[in-house]
């Protein structure tokens, strides 16, 4: 009895480790920008292009035909970001009040604030 207790309390805490590994490595690699309501924005991605709307980067991971990495859509949900509808190589997220459409192309990314 007692080795079955201590198998499921290492195998919980080596989840709970691992877990916390994987949150920090996924939320270490992004940060967000003040200006585009604190969206996600990956940390290698490069600044090209201001404007009105937002932002355009250059960055590797970005595809027209798969959109972003898994690992940046999970960075999203963590910071409160839901996925709405897709248009193409548009996606729209909202928080809160808050609405963007991040437009993805061949290594590019384009993250726009929508006024309703």
């Amino acid at each position: 009895m007692k080795k079955r207790i201590s198998g499921a309390l290492t195998i919980a805490a080596l989840l709970i480790i691992g877990g916390a590994i994987i949150y920090y490595f996924i939320s270490s690699s992004y940060t967000t920008t003040e200006d585009l309501y604190e969206f996600p924005v990956p940390r290698n991605a490069e600044l090209v292009q201001i404007n009105e709307q937002g932002n355009r980067y250059e960055w590797s991971r970005a595809s027209e035909e798969n959109g972003i990495p898994y690992g940046y859509d999970l960075a999203l949900k963590a910071n409160g970001w839901k996925k709405g509808k897709s248009e193409g190589a548009s996606v729209f997220y909202t928080k809160g009040n808050n609405k963007i459409d991040l437009i993805t192309s061949t290594k590019q990314l384009e993250i726009l604030r929508v006024n309703d």
